[in-house]
């Protein structure tokens, strides 16, 4: 048993290798890479009306007022019943059932009167429901 301390060599990191790879991968992107445009058309892309892209017709805005009045589509319900909206939605929905109803309501509105436009939804058969957001920035403006 030879209990001697035998001497310790630091490890010792040799760069050249892994340098020669560096510039192997350098000169390959440098040599593939063009820096010249060949030929360009000049091209007049035609352009689009974002509002006229949109599909309105499928689109039923409910507006909810801070007291909890309805109006669709900007026209304004008499009633704050379940059967009244509902009537208002059904006769809204132009693409039937694949209308799309966004609620847009008040930050203060009662939290029934928005429950309640989705219950009047359900009875008309309309299931595509979103709710309308404006970011934080444009909130306090």
């Amino acid at each position: 048993m030879n209990f001697r301390p035998r001497a310790k060599e630091a490890p010792e990191i040799n760069l050249i290798p892994f340098i020669d790879v560096l510039l192997v991968i350098l000169i390959f992107l440098m040599l593939s890479t063009t820096y010249s445009k060949f030929t360009e058309m000049q091209l007049t892309l035609p352009t689009a009306d974002v509002e006229q892209m949109r599909d309105r017709p499928k689109e039923i805005v409910v507006s909810v007022g801070a007291d909890g009045r309805y109006a669709v589509n900007r026209s304004s319900l008499e009633g704050k019943s379940v059967d009244t909206v509902a009537v208002a939605l059904r006769d809204a929905a132009v693409a039937g059932k694949d209308s799309v109803i966004i609620i847009s309501a008040d930050a203060s509105s009662p939290h029934q009167a928005v429950v309640t436009v989705m219950e009047a939804a359900r009875r008309v058969g309309l299931s595509q429901i979103t709710f309308a957001t404006q970011t934080s920035a444009s909130a306090g403006k």
